[in-house]
């Protein structure tokens, strides 16, 4: 019978301590929401830039195989390969399609031109997630792009 006072008294305590347990107020939770808001305005702008960073650096690292695949072929034979057009469809130089895939580009979005007689060539790498195509000539000069 004991047992049973001191279950029913304890019960009682725990029911009178939820009770009186209110929750947040409205001003904690607008104090919370603020905060969130302010992180939020910081973190998107640094998160836009960081993947216009990436954009770029996948546009010039494909940009760079490329011109590798180019000074291979000056190398092999003392010339630039004529061409205006597609960098998969060129003759003359090695550059595979899958060296040219990405998460942002297609290797469609590559082209070339290049000239035998002086020595020139220019890349262009053009596609809709770039404000301006990004371009890289012989000289390793890089031009456009966000």
């Amino acid at each position: 019978m004991k047992e049973s006072l001191k279950t029913k008294k304890e019960e009682s305590k725990m029911k009178k301590l939820l009770r009186n347990q209110a929750g947040f107020t409205l001003v904690e939770l607008m104090i919370v929401i603020v905060i969130v808001g302010i992180l939020a305005a910081v973190a998107v702008p640094i998160y836009q830039s960081n993947i216009t960073k990436a954009k770029m650096s996948e546009c010039d690292a494909a940009l760079g195989t490329i011109r590798t695949a180019l000074r291979v072929s000056y190398a092999e034979n003392g010339t630039y390969p004529e061409y205006t057009g597609d960098v998969t469809t060129a003759t003359g130089i090695d550059v595979a399609t899958m060296d040219l895939e990405g998460r942002y580009f297609e290797p469609g979005d590559y082209t070339l031109v290049s000239s035998a007689t002086d020595t020139t060539y220019k890349i262009t790498c053009t596609n809709a997630l770039l404000d301006s195509a990004r371009s890289l000539d012989q000289d390793g000069i890089f031009t456009g792009g966000p």
